[in-house]
């Protein structure tokens, strides 16, 4: 490990079939988008830690990552020791053990290899729910969560910046570092097989990029040395097999709820994703007949209820106007154009 103190790390236990091998590996959430779980194996990505959810900054809700359990099961598929994350902004000790008591019944169906990590930011935010806490309570709501990973058999890791473990500055590091696993998050300008974070607080992760390149994800990622390895992987701690699912590929988009009916400005394909890419038609929807506008996305789609069926169509061809009705003047091989009055170039 890198230390450049002194602690007495009795309370901090080796896992089953834990090495010292240093091994590399990413973390993912949904920005990260849909993984090619085949290409990061090939990649030689050693292991994943993988966010499971996190609790919202304002109204202070759980809420699942989207991609949660798709990372989980496709990474462990292929061969990807898996271990995971939480976001928290739990602001008392009862949010902090609900959020630990959350995660632990989601990971328990599956092998869980590499440690389970509390992760807290944007706490100097005015706006963030956790504004007014002071450090202390902070690392005391750490600790709470922390300690419950840990009864329920899972290794418990803190994640922090540099700047914020240094010196005790934003939390109380000499408590935290001399009871749990430290994922420390400093980036350098370079890095290579023998670089050495400049923190200089005892850490056993190193998260040295957030810029990162792997074959499979299209999205810049977070990689990662661990200073320990595992010679197998971890068994479950529920037996029960969780169904396989897939990833939902709207998961990125913000969809504003409306509950409104509309009508095509003249006619419109109702496709089952919001994209003309690799899409499939479902039906038509022409001026007159009218559909259920549940959402309008931040991309220029509109998620729709037709026939019983989530269905998307371009914002841009419906309308909330039913008696809407379009020169035909102004459509010219099925396609709608406005007037405009404005100069361009190529």
């Amino acid at each position: 490990k890198n230390s450049g103190v002194s602690m007495d790390f009795s309370e901090i236990t080796s896992s089953k079939h834990e090495t010292d091998q240093i091994t590399y590996g990413i973390d993912v959430a949904k920005w990260q988008g849909i993984i090619d779980w085949k290409k990061v194996k090939e990649s030689n990505v050693e292991f994943a830690m993988i966010r499971l959810g996190y609790r919202t900054l304002d109204k202070g809700i759980i809420q699942e990552d989207p991609y949660a359990e798709y990372n989980l099961q496709e990474a462990i598929a292929n061969g990807i020791k898996v271990g995971a994350y939480f976001f928290s902004t739990a602001i008392n000790e009862k949010e902090a053990e609900e959020e630990a008591k959350w995660v632990t019944d989601f990971i328990a169906p599956y092998p869980i290899t590499y440690p389970v990590a509390y992760n807290c930011e944007g706490f100097t935010n005015p706006s963030n729910r956790q504004y007014n806490l002071s450090k202390e309570e902070r690392t005391n709501l750490a600790i709470s969560f922390l300690d419950y990973v840990k009864s329920k058999g899972y290794t418990p890791m803190f994640y922090a910046a540099k700047s914020e473990l240094e010196g005790n500055l934003e939390w109380n590091t000499s408590i935290l570092d001399s009871k749990y696993r430290i994922w420390v998050a400093q980036y350098p300008g370079k890095f290579t097989s023998s670089s050495k974070s400049s923190y200089s607080g005892e850490h056993h992760m190193w998260q040295y990029t957030s810029n990162g390149e792997v074959s499979g994800i299209n999205k810049p990622v977070d990689l990662n040395v661990a200073y320990f390895g595992f010679s197998q992987e971890a068994e479950a701690k529920d037996s029960t097999p969780r169904e396989s699912v897939k990833p939902d590929p709207t998961a990125l988009i913000d969809f504003q709820e409306v509950d409104e009916t509309v009508t095509a400005k003249e006619v419109t394909n109702l496709r089952n994703l919001p994209t003309t890419d690799n899409t499939e038609i479902v039906a038509e929807l022409r001026n007159g007949q009218t559909a259920k506008r549940i959402g309008i996305g931040s991309n220029g789609w509109s998620k729709l209820i037709y026939n019983g069926e989530t269905v998307y169509a371009r914002s841009d061809f419906i309308t909330t106007n039913l008696d809407y009705q379009i020169h035909k003047a102004d459509i010219i091989n099925g396609q709608y154009f406005k007037d405009v009055n404005e100069q361009v170039t190529a």
